[in-house]
């Protein structure tokens, strides 16, 4: 049986990332850079063999996928699963980022971001700080986010691996990753500086992850220079 192996990618650049907005369950469109960018992820991974594609339900995970597949020769079976799509950030969706990680620390009792994220800070608390900060009650407890995250995620390399194995390709989200990863390996820390069009790269075998790669832009890379030689 071949390995499987999960190529995790966060979205390209949207137009709330530009302007340093929360975005969780809200969605904006991916701008024009970094809809470029994730077509030179896609060059860089045009040579990749797929057997399965999965993107979260969010627009822009939807338009990052698609810009990804028109590169790559494989054309795997594409389908979108809920599951995997973004932390819902409730009434603070659509505020700026300062805003939101300026009243997080204070509802845990910080006086200062940058206290908190100096703190051993857990996914736990921000997820109990969101729910207390969330005005509009739509943000998820802590165990529902981690059932979604990690049902959806396993499903996914669990009919991948019951299949024969290969590689799959998912997009998601920045904090869900991250969230992901640290759900694999708890000493991973909560982190905000997976860059869109990242790669992480998980193995799974027999129920259980393994990381081999967190955030790299090297594909991203390789098709900027896929991009150049062509045009050369």
């Amino acid at each position: 049986m071949t390995a499987t192996e999960l190529y995790v990618i966060r979205h390209g650049r949207t137009m709330f990332n530009a302007l340093q907005r929360a975005q969780g369950w809200c969605d904006t469109p991916l701008t024009s850079k970094g809809a470029q960018d994730i077509h030179y992820l896609g060059l860089g991974l045009s040579d990749t063999t797929f057997v399965e594609a999965v993107s979260s339900d969010s627009g822009r995970a939807i338009e990052t996928m698609r810009l990804i597949l028109g590169e790559n020769k494989s054309k795997p079976p594409y389908s979108v699963d809920s599951r995997i799509r973004e932390w819902c950030w409730g009434s603070l969706e659509g505020g700026y980022d300062s805003e939101m990680w300026g009243v997080l620390p204070r509802v845990l009792d910080f006086k200062t971001s940058e206290e908190m994220w100096d703190t051993e800070i857990t996914f736990e608390d921000i997820a109990k700080a969101v729910l207390n900060a969330d005005t509009a009650h739509w943000a998820e407890p802590y165990e529902q986010i981690r059932g979604r995250v990690l049902g959806g995620m396993e499903d996914i390399a669990y009919r991948i691996e019951k299949n024969g194995g290969g590689k799959g390709i998912i997009v998601s989200h920045g904090f869900t990753i991250a969230f992901l990863l640290n759900l694999i390996d708890p000493s991973q820390p909560v982190r905000v500086d997976l860059q869109n069009g990242s790669v992480t790269r998980l193995r799974y075998e027999k129920g259980e992850f393994t990381i081999e790669e967190i955030g790299s832009t090297a594909f991203i890379e390789a098709g900027r220079k896929i991009s150049a030689d062509f045009l050369a």
